[in-house]
Parts: C-alpha cells; sequence; structure tokens
C-alpha cells in the first residue's frame, strides 16, 4: 500500500523525488559522474603537468633531466614557477658544445700519433670502426716508408 500524501504536500511531485525507503537514481547517476569527472580532471591535469617533459624528451640527456627534476619540484612543492621555468627550458634548444669539442680532440690526438681514447658516450662499433681506420692508416705509411728505402 502507498502512504497518502500529506495534505499540505502538492500532488504532483517531480520525478526526482523519491518514496521513503526507495532508491535515490539522481543521487546515483551524480554520484557516478562526479567520480568520473574527478578523474578526467585528474587526467587532464597529470597530462598538462608532464607536458614540458614530453617537450624535453626530445633533446639532450641533460636538458630533459633538467626539465624532469623542474617538474617534480613543481608537482611536490606546489610552486609554478618552477613548472613554468621547466616549459621554456623545454622550448629552447641548447647548443650542443661537447660534440665539436670531441671531434677537435680526437684530431688533435690523432695528428699527435696518440690513440684515442674510447669514448663512453660512443657505441662500441664506432669506436672500433675510429681504431681499425687509424690501424690501417698506420699500416700504410709504413709500406710508404718501406717503398721509400727500396
Amino acid at each position: 500500500m502507498s502512504e497518502p500524501l500529506h495534505p499540505a504536500a502538492p500532488h504532483h511531485l517531480p520525478s526526482f523525488i523519491t518514496a521513503p525507503g526507495d532508491t535515490d537514481v539522481l543521487m546515483l547517476v551524480i554520484g557516478i559522474f562526479l567520480v568520473g569527472a574527478v578523474l578526467a580532471v585528474g587526467n587532464f591535469y597529470l597530462h598538462l603537468h608532464t607536458l614540458p617533459e614530453r617537450m624535453a624528451h626530445k633533446s639532450q640527456k641533460l636538458q630533459f633531466e633538467i626539465v624532469a627534476v623542474l617538474g617534480l619540484l613543481a608537482l611536490f612543492t606546489h610552486n609554478h614557477l618552477f613548472w613554468v621555468i621547466g616549459l621554456f627550458l623545454a622550448m629552447i634548444d641548447l647548443p650542443d658544445f661537447s660534440t665539436p669539442l670531441r671531434k677537435i680532440a680526437g684530431s688533435v690526438e690523432k695528428m699527435a700519433g696518440v690513440a684515442p681514447e674510447q669514448d663512453s658516450t660512443e657505441p662500441p662499433h664506432e669506436a672500433a670502426a675510429v681504431h681499425t681506420s687509424a690501424a690501417a692508416d698506420a699500416k700504410g705509411s709504413a709500406k710508404s716508408e718501406v717503398h721509400g728505402h727500396a
């Protein structure tokens, strides 16, 4: 049996008002929507927060690491200036000074006749190719000296 309505209550109640003991469908829908909205906003926030790191991923390793540390500092200190600095640093292409200096040092060592040291950043097959070409140059100069004296 349904209970009679109070005489002061309107006779046509809206559909979102439920009877005592029934499931409140509107509250369930709003609860599910709220959980989904919080997850979506959190996902968007984390995606936006990692933007400088994703931009710096294609750059040099040192630049990427600095941007990553600035991103972590911004996340844990809630200081947005670190994030902005990381974003600007990720946008700038820093010049590579180490590669030309390494090449100059290798050329000077080659001119001096010193065997070049194997660079830890250089892949092994390239270092072996450089070493074998230096050995071939040494053999060629030794043959020319032998033929020159004959």
